[in-house]
């Protein structure tokens, strides 16, 4: 699986629902990565294959994530959502999001919550 970390901003707005594209500069280093990944011909995604992949806040795997299906574009993004105008990116193109980190946090402090009021 793929696994990228994107800042805290577009995180947010993408688990909110607000921003449903992510951008990656078309470089060496993406290309190879994605095309590992997404069916590529000379660096251009070939379909809307959808693949999951990791989005982080952060470095390891006790940061906040989700996992969402995505699929892979080549073009000029939006410039709300960090995009520069008139620049070309690989875009993930976020379809569903699967799992988030923070789906069982709240049923955690529920119990804890639950716990804590019987001892009183």
């Amino acid at each position: 699986m793929l696994i990228l970390p994107i800042k805290k901003q577009w995180f947010d707005m993408i688990l909110t629902g607000e921003k449903q594209e992510e951008y990656r500069e078309i470089k060496p280093y993406y290309t190879q990565r994605f095309s590992k990944v997404f069916p590529m011909v000379d660096q251009i995604p070939v379909d809307q294959h959808e693949e999951q992949v990791r989005f982080t806040n952060g470095y390891g795997w006790k940061v906040p994530a989700f996992i969402a299906d995505c699929c892979l574009e080549k073009r000029e993004g939006r410039a709300k959502w960090g995009a520069e105008p008139g620049k070309e990116y690989y875009v993930l193109v976020i379809k569903k999001i699967r799992w988030k980190s923070m789906d069982g946090l709240f049923q955690n402090h529920l119990l804890i919550w639950k716990i804590w009021q019987q001892k009183r």
